[in-house]
């Protein structure tokens, strides 16, 4: 659940805030017309850690953020990601998602619109057990399950954990056709996550995956964030509804922006900023993520300029920033920070391309 009052005591300022993320790393291999496009590091600890530990705060007193995550002895990216995933006691293989696009937009066909994803296979799912141990606590926690792997029960251990936790629905109400993998949607209602809902601070979905939850029920009791792609994403928080603006995004590959908004969103919190002015943050990250394929790359500049945005802006509100959430109201500086987040752009690295290349620009991190 979200408070917005003040005076519990339990909120630390911006710079003591730390998150705990889980969901797993993935192989992902996409194809297009069939023909084999490339290979490439995926999942929501990707794509999150990408955002979040690009803009955690430089100082001593920095948040340190826990990533959980499982992957099978045949994880190909382990010099690569700067956490170290859990290997699989069961030996298990890292989980793999097939993307197939066709070369010309086909029009809205399901789920994925003219993507069609598979879960070829999946690791062992997290266990309460994988999480840190009760000496452990965090401001925020978010589950950002891709493939089934965040059971209930470690759900409920990371309420245990966490002040306030992020869900995305993705990760409670996705199947999987056990004959290919073909990933569907199931109502959220006939899973065994719905009576958590109370407990639950944000739930994120899509457009596409709003149909198969009640936001008129959820948004009762947790604040319910629908990202809307080109049209930016809604806020749902009891009676109120809020449109937060996108940002101009040219798409080749959809993968990841959605965990590249929750990275962005949960940094804004961190922060301290409002909920529409963290959700502001999460659709500029997420409309970057759409223009790369695979997990993708940031100019230092352009993340250096934000850090320098979130830090004036931290300062501006006199130390009161993180002591409560404001989730109804935008900021007075909500539209100065949209401006700044598009003169942000400008410093995109346009050496970054949508193909695949095992270099990477000395600008990009």
């Amino acid at each position: 659940m979200v408070r917005s009052e003040e005076g519990d005591g339990q909120v630390p300022r911006p710079g003591a805030r730390a998150a705990l993320v889980v969901g797993n790393y993935c192989h992902d291999v996409l194809f297009r017309d069939g023909r084999l496009v490339g290979e490439t590091l995926g999942g929501a600890a990707s794509f999150v850690s990408n955002v979040l530990d690009a803009l955690s705060p430089s100082s001593p007193n920095s948040p340190s953020h826990r990533y959980v995550a499982k992957v099978g002895p045949d994880f190909a990216y382990a010099v690569v990601v700067a956490h170290p995933p859990l290997v699989s006691p069961s030996s298990s293989p890292t989980t793999l998602f097939h993307a197939h696009f066709p070369s010309q937009s086909q029009g809205p066909s399901g789920y994925h619109g003219d993507r069609v994803l598979r879960r070829v296979r999946a690791c062992d799912p997290i266990l309460p057990s994988d999480l840190p141990g009760d000496a452990a606590r965090f401001d925020f926690g978010l589950a950002a399950g891709v493939a089934g792997e965040i059971p209930p029960d470690t759900l409920e251990r990371m309420l245990d954990l966490c002040r306030i936790l992020l869900v995305d629905v993705q990760g409670l109400i996705r199947s999987f056709d056990p004959a290919d993998g073909t990933v569907g949607l199931v109502p959220l209602r006939d899973t065994g996550f719905a009576r958590l809902l109370p407990r639950i601070g944000f739930l994120k979905a899509s457009a596409q995956e709003a149909p198969f939850m009640d936001i008129e029920e959820a948004r009762k009791s947790c604040c319910v964030i629908v990202t809307e792609g080109k049209d930016g994403c809604r806020v749902y928080w009891k009676e109120r509804e809020l449109h937060v603006p996108p940002f101009p995004a040219d798409q080749i590959d959809p993968t990841g922006a959605g965990d590249s908004f929750l990275g962005g969103f949960v940094a804004g919190l961190v922060w301290g900023l409002t909920v529409p002015d963290a959700a502001l943050l999460g659709n500029f990250f997420g409309s970057l993520t759409v223009g790369q394929i695979g997990v993708p790359k940031f100019d230092r500049r352009m993340l250096q300029y934000v850090k320098q945005e979130l830090e004036r802006r931290t300062m501006q509100c006199d130390g009161l920033c993180g002591r409560h959430l404001t989730v109804d109201l935008k900021s007075g500086l909500h539209e100065k920070f949209h401006a700044s987040l598009v003169e942000a752009a400008r410093f995109i690295c346009t050496d970054c391309s949508a193909e695949f290349s095992d270099g990477q620009d000395d600008k990009c991190q």
